[in-house]
């Protein structure tokens, strides 16, 4: 019997491990794009997937339009080469740099921004915004769970998928909070698909201490 689970966790792992294979190979490569632009996309374009760019183009063009909101996306490797002598510099450092990024643009506006080597994202909004949307939110619910996976998929895929599903919860819900809605909307999907994540994730984990707990007690019998 206990070989018989052996063999089925074994046979488990693999499964998982050529399905994270197959998915990561379908995403582990950058797109090679001559010329990929967006007016709401201020830096990070090459990280994002020419598809997703599209889509962000059709919803923040709609909310504008409707709005006068604009929404922006700001993805940068790092801000600086810089290297700080406390996190407290760093900070004031990143506060200092998104600030005169925000400076730059016109009100009402969102920003969503990331630097990958810093480990940092964050939400920026006009004064007249903060009451209608909820930062910890959208970031928590809608695109820290992507980015900080850990999984086989490249950090490309995964900033691409972030910073897709976060623009496309902002544009929703800036647009509720003014009473319309988007025909170029996502609805549901993002958090479906981060819910489902989660689950798919929550799951295997589940099953795999479920077959290491009765193999460990069947060899103590």
């Amino acid at each position: 019997m206990r070989t018989i689970l052996q063999n089925i966790g074994v046979l488990f792992a693999l499964l998982l491990t050529l399905s994270l294979s197959a998915y990561a190979e379908n995403n582990n490569s950058t797109p090679i794009i001559t010329k990929q632009s967006s007016k709401f996309i201020l830096s990070g374009a090459k990280m994002i997937d020419p598809r997703s760019i599209a889509k962000i183009d059709e919803m923040g063009n709609e909310l504008f339009n409707k709005t006068r909101v604009s929404v922006y996306i700001y993805a940068k490797e790092n801000y600086s080469d810089k290297k700080f002598v406390d996190t407290k510099s760093k900070m004031e450092f990143i506060k200092s740099y998104e600030s005169n990024i925000t400076k730059q643009l016109k009100n009402p506006f969102v920003l969503l921004t990331t630097s990958l080597e810093d480990t940092h994202i964050n939400l920026l909004m006009s004064s007249s915004l903060q009451n209608k949307l909820d930062k910890d939110d959208i970031l928590d619910k809608y695109i820290i769970p992507l980015l900080a996976s850990k999984d086989k998929n490249s950090m490309y895929a995964k900033v691409s998928a972030a910073m897709f599903n976060g623009y496309a919860s902002i544009t929703d819900k800036v647009a509720q909070s003014k009473g319309i809605e988007l025909k170029s909307s996502i609805g549901s999907v993002g958090t479906v698909t981060s819910t489902i994540y989660r689950v798919l994730m929550y799951t295997i984990l589940v099953i795999g201490l479920l077959f290491y707990t009765i193999a460990i007690l069947k060899s103590k019998k």
